[in-house]
């Protein structure tokens, strides 16, 4: 989940890079670093230099511009690295770029030859690093990226593109690399497989660029091209050639370029502290963007325009299933474990919902008319995208993405899509491609009930007319802001939560644990409501203090007993109530009551106030809400 930017111009690209890692930065922050070709003004030496930091990009900018004494860091050819840690602690001498000086152990003594950053993880990485240390090479890191740094030097002779096609063939895992070479220095090579790459071409094709995500490229190009998986590409100034895995030139028509528009806008704070905060707030209109355009339930909602396999048989798909399977991970599994129970109660097709890092490393049995659904904010993540190959694998070709990003691998590989239109999300704990996802996982459920026959006109009619309400809807709760500021200042204190929901909003009470953990680094777990007495009532004291989800369903008078055991037992209880529940707050007792009830869409607007719990208390806590600690995000490792 590191984030890549790599550039070949005829201008000084380090400004280009350092803007680019500045834009990926949300995709690990554990180190970061710029390598380029310099090309020796003012008599100084040709050749490979860097700059490193465990600080943050910032800190980074200031380095390569000479403000902290150093050398003005400056290069027509370069590459950059944003890093989340895998293998070898966050320190410079594991920060990337990692270069390779050649065999022998006077090598750290002689000119780096070979400059690479890696986004991915080499599962191979013990036996190459023993084949190459029986070579000669000496390893100044613990990650598996310098061995893929030291294992291309070991096979160049004289051709760049050679040595990395040699190089890939060895590569077991998941990759992402940009490299170049002293001996060549106007070449840039990318490959790709399992990580995301993109190619951007600049200024009438003179200026390239290799980047993880299109959006690190906003304000140099809007000219895009997207590796598939295998692809390498050989950027030299003015031109680029690209191949796939089995070494076939490929075509433009094959790899097409494409317009995307990633304004940089995006990615401004505007009047907001964080990023997390800003997407809080950018529901109502996230919600709206999402649902534009939706005049009826009908299955071409799904088909969508940029998939490699069109869905111009979304209709035929939904006539034939009879179950569904979602596969997912982290907040993204949430908003199936909800989908659930809506697929079920509304659509009437029975439905199972796998972690998707679990889902395909067990024996499993596939069922052909099975409709498998992968939910994912960036299409990238490498779990999911693995889980709906193995799904695929198994003769489960019946495929369907609710994803946030209309490029991605995700909305490619599927032949079905519901793209969200969150718009761009920075900050690590997702909340309004949370929310967008359940707005596309409802759309599914009525077209899936009305292929079943079990979505009358009328009910199509009221649950259209809901949908379209949610923006206002969401606009009211998160008017509720300064009563849970007040929660927030009593949990700031507090080191566990407990999180309770039943029903449709157990999942709900499994997200807001998610975000209050991620954020504020508070312990916090969640429980179905009714399994209170078989263990984490044991937990409850008055220093642990409880959240409840109270929706006005059928399950309500359930739940309020499960209160009064809370209550028995000097548990403090924080209860978010809808208007007409007849819960009222007293000793030991803190109820914020929602604006109004809203059945089956419930979800939605619950969970917001747990978004803003979490994200408030972190503030008091002073955690860095948009960059918590040993987390990132587009999780581009399994």
């Amino acid at each position: 989940m590191c984030g890549i930017v790599g550039a070949v111009a005829n201008r000084n690209v380090v400004p280009v890079l350092v803007q680019g890692l500045a834009r990926l930065e949300y995709r690990g922050y554990d180190s970061c670093g710029v390598a380029v070709y310099s090309q020796g003004e003012q008599g100084a030496p040709c050749g490979l230099e860097r700059a490193r930091s465990t600080q943050r990009v910032a800190e980074l900018a200031e380095q390569v511009s000479g403000a902290h004494g150093t050398a003005c860091l400056q290069g027509h050819l370069g590459i950059a690295h944003t890093r989340w840690a895998t293998h070898g602690a966050p320190s410079v001498h594991n920060a990337h770029p990692h270069f390779s000086h050649g065999p022998g152990a006077d090598a750290a003594q002689r000119p780096g030859r070979v400059a690479l950053v890696h986004n991915g993880i080499i599962e191979n990485h013990d036996e190459l690093r023993n084949q190459l240390q029986a070579k000669g090479y000496v390893f100044a890191s613990q990650t598996d990226t310098e061995v893929i740094a030291h294992l291309i030097d070991s096979l160049y002779t004289g051709d760049l593109l050679d040595a990395v096609q040699a190089s890939v063939k060895q590569l077991h895992g998941a990759y992402a690399i940009a490299v170049f070479c002293k001996d060549e220095p106007q070449r840039l090579v990318g490959a790709r497989a399992g990580s995301p790459l993109v190619l951007g071409v600049g200024k009438k094709g003179q200026e390239l660029f290799l980047a993880s995500d299109a959006m690190a490229l906003a304000g140099v190009t809007d000219q895009i091209v997207y590796l598939e998986e295998g692809d390498l590409v050989d950027l030299q100034p003015g031109r680029y050639w690209l191949q796939d895995g089995a070494g076939h030139t490929l075509t433009p028509a094959e790899r097409p370029v494409r317009t995307v528009h990633a304004h940089s806008g995006a990615a401004e704070l505007g009047p907001y502290r964080h990023y997390m905060q800003k997407e809080i707030f950018e529901q109502p209109r996230a919600i709206a963007d999402t649902l534009e355009g939706v005049e009826g339930i009908a299955p071409e909602l799904f088909e969508a325009a940029m998939n490699h396999a069109p869905g111009q048989n979304a209709a035929r798909v939904f006539a034939q299933v009879d179950s569904v399977l979602i596969l997912a991970c982290g907040t993204s599994y949430y908003s199936g474990c909800a989908a659930k129970y809506w697929l079920e109660s509304i659509a009437r097709i029975p439905t199972q919902v796998e972690v998707a890092s679990e889902y395909r490393y067990r024996e499993s049995v596939p069922n052909p008319n099975t409709l498998v659904v992968t939910i994912s904010q960036s299409g990238e993540t490498a779990d999911t995208l693995a889980a709906l190959r193995h799904a695929k694998s198994l003769g489960m070709h019946k495929t369907l993405t609710i994803c946030n990003v209309a490029t991605s691998a995700m909305v490619r590989e599927c032949s079905l899509a519901y793209v969200t239109r969150a718009g761009v999300e920075i900050g690590v704990a997702s909340t309004k491609a949370f929310t967008t996802q359940l707005a596309g996982l409802f759309l599914l459920t009525l077209c899936l009930a009305q292929a079943r026959g079990r979505l009358s006109e009328a009910e199509e009619q009221r649950h259209l007319k809901a949908m379209r309400h949610l923006p206002a809807a969401l606009q009211a709760v998160l008017a509720l802001e300064p009563q849970v500021i007040a929660w927030a200042e009593d949990f700031a204190r507090k080191e566990n939560a407990l999180f309770l929901g039943r029903g449709l909003h157990y999942p709900i009470a499994l997200e807001g644990a998610l975000k209050l953990k991620e954020i504020s680094y508070i312990h916090a777990e969640a429980y179905p409501a009714g399994e209170l007495k078989h263990g984490p009532l044991a937990l409850v004291t008055s220093e642990m203090p409880v959240v409840t989800v109270a929706p006005n369903d059928t399950l309500l008078e359930k739940l309020k007993s499960n209160l009064h055991e809370v209550r028995a037992r000097g548990g403090v209880l924080y209860v978010l109530a809808d208007s007409d529940t007849r819960i009222e707050s007293a000793e030991g007792l803190h109820v914020i009551r929602m604006p109004e009830h809203y059945g089956e869409l419930s979800p939605l607007l619950h969970v917001v106030p747990l978004q803003l719990l979490a994200y408030h208390t972190a503030c008091a806590r002073g955690t860095d809400v948009d960059k918590p600690r040993n987390l990132a995000k587009s999780v581009t490792v399994e």
